[in-house]
């Protein structure tokens, strides 16, 4: 699953048939750091797509644009929202890889839920990724979760009670945290939203 999204997100209606041919360089390097870090070979996620192998290679490098009906059987492979594949504004071409501008963050996951995260990597690519959690007042993961991660965080706001490896920390602004492939789980405490940086490796979303 995601780092920490209960509710997905889904496209607001179809905004095109496919992808802007400009976002599919950025995109298919996404899908190949999502199929790494799941151990899955190419045949696997082209068997899924029900697309040829060479179809799934010239996608990973940007050569082919994925339909809506790919990019949703991806997020349902990898366990990710479909919109982690969209809300990407134009960017300076020589910031692309390396910066990303206030309003130029994907969201993960909708306003609507316990949850919103904002990727603030600018891509799946490298050996971490870096989120954006803010978790509403009243919200709380109640099931323990693991994975094969090394993770770490920085309380900006708020107040978050956070499990890990069935002990409980009490976390307040200026607090921060670390832990590898331990379960886990959280909730917030008092009236305020949390506001929490987590840094994931590898990348999960």
């Amino acid at each position: 699953m995601g780092v920490n999204t209960i509710a997905r997100a889904t496209a607001a209606g179809e905004p095109a048939k496919r992808v802007q041919a400009a976002d599919a360089g950025s995109i298919g390097a996404d899908i190949r750091a999502l199929r790494k870090a799941r151990a899955m070979t190419l045949n696997e996620m082209a068997e899924h797509l029900d697309r040829s192998v060479g179809f799934a290679s010239q996608l990973e490098r940007g050569l082919s644009e994925p339909s809506i009906a790919d990019l949703r059987r991806l997020a349902a492979l990898f366990d990710v929202p479909i919109s982690l594949f969209f809300g990407r504004p134009a960017a300076d071409p020589r910031e692309r890889g390396y910066v990303v501008r206030a309003g130029a963050r994907r969201r993960l996951g909708g306003s609507e839920g316990e949850l919103v995260e904002e990727l603030l990597s600018p891509d799946l690519g490298g050996g971490f990724e870096i989120v954006r959690s803010e978790f509403a007042p009243g919200a709380a993961l109640e099931e323990p979760v693991a994975r094969d991660t090394e993770d770490a965080g920085y309380v900006v706001s708020g107040a978050l009670d956070l499990e890990i490896g069935g002990q409980w920390f009490f976390l307040e602004p200026g607090d921060s945290f670390r832990f590898r492939g331990e379960p886990y789980r959280w909730r917030t405490r008092g009236p305020q939203a949390a506001v929490v940086i987590w840094v994931i490796a590898p990348p999960v979303y």
